[in-house]
């Protein structure tokens, strides 16, 4: 099945929501709302970006003196790591490695106000770990970071899967391959489950076509395009296996965990309050054996898992008070989701008989 590129802006990741409609489209500001990128403010006064530029172009006398405090806030990137906090439950190293990324660059745009002019950094990432593990939200903050700080153009992400770069005939996949990094120029270009790119074996697949543009313009425009590579990592070493060229060109390897189950429960918790519902307390306990079951069955996907099951079980909490249409309500009732919207879940049907076996084996 075919994928769509999808561009991201990164401001709908930061209002908890994903764009709307056609891909990329931007929802209307209300009165007062922050200008974006490339607008200029009310009044005359400079951009974003304007003024960033005006404050690269300085030259600081050598004895003068910054911090990177003053700095940091300059680059009004603050909010980026909180929306990183507010987001994503855990991935503490993951989140260290954002923040160390964060300040090389930040250091770098002090050096540079001195005159102290170092090569770009390369950026270029490879992002692996299990679905659901929040890999597109870091990508979309990085651009997001990028951007703020002066590394990227415009900012926004797209997400790009096999069939959006490679062909099914000769002379196919160039051309899909170069639309797709001119639309990412600017920006991030995040290739998911990148290994699909590359098919050992396979004398009629134009991949490695597709790759070896990749490499010309992740070392030719690196100044213009930072490439995320994402995948599971055991996928993503044989890869890179394959393709030494590659993995020369990826600086900076972020690995995502599985989440564990009390980060699953508090990632549902904050699920839940951003649409008005909770748990009782009896309703959690039964989505803790929930997420215990699913846990170790195939394809669970982390986050994505979690917020299957809780929109699984607003469904059946809408129908348990549709049922009775006559009874009154609270505002509490519609809000508080009990353990009969879980346990009603076919997991825990198909889950009986397995620990009924269990049970019954002999113990040695």
């Amino acid at each position: 099945m075919s994928h769509k590129t999808v561009t991201l802006p990164h401001h709908a990741l930061r209002q908890g929501h994903w764009p709307q409609g056609a891909a990329g489209a931007r929802p209307s500001r209300a009165a007062g709302a922050r200008p974006q990128r490339g607008e200029r403010k009310s009044g005359g006064r400079k951009s974003r970006a304007e003024a960033r530029a005006s404050r690269r172009a300085e030259i600081l006398h050598p004895e003068e003196t910054v911090t990177l405090s003053e700095e940091r806030e300059a680059a009004d990137i603050e909010d980026v790591f909180t929306s990183l906090d507010n987001q994503l439950v855990g991935l503490v190293p993951v989140k260290r490695k954002v923040e160390e990324i964060a300040s090389l660059l930040l250091v770098d745009r002090v050096r540079h106000r001195f005159g102290l002019d170092a090569p770009r950094p390369n950026l270029h990432m490879c992002f692996t770990g299990d679905p659901g593990t929040g890999k597109t939200t870091v990508a979309l903050q990085m651009a997001d970071l990028l951007f703020r700080l002066g590394y990227l153009e415009k900012g926004h992400l797209v997400h790009a899967m096999r069939d959006d770069l490679v062909g099914e005939f000769i002379g196919h996949t160039a051309p899909k391959t170069k639309r797709t990094l001119e639309r990412a120029m600017g920006g991030v270009l995040f290739i998911d489950e990148a290994y699909y790119l590359y098919r050992a074996g396979d004398s009629k697949d134009y991949g490695q076509e597709c790759i070896d543009i990749l490499l010309q313009v992740m070392e030719n425009d690196r100044d213009k395009l930072v490439v995320i590579l994402a995948g599971y990592k055991d996928r993503m070493d044989v890869f890179f296996e394959s393709n030494p060229g590659m993995s020369s060109r990826i600086a900076h390897h972020l690995d995502f965990a599985p989440y564990k189950l009390d980060e699953l429960v508090a990632i549902g918790r904050a699920m839940l309050d951003r649409s008005s519902y909770y748990l009782s307390a009896e309703a959690e306990v039964a989505f803790r054996d929930y997420l215990t079951l699913r846990m170790a069955q195939p394809r669970f996907a982390n986050a994505r898992s979690v917020r299957n099951e809780l929109e699984r079980s607003r469904l059946r909490h809408a129908h348990r008070l549709a049922a009775e249409p006559e009874r009154s309500r609270t505002r509490d009732d519609l809000m508080r989701l009990e353990a009969v919207d879980i346990l009603a879940s076919p997991l825990f049907a198909l889950a009986e008989p397995v620990r009924a076996v269990g049970e019954a084996a002999p113990r040695r």
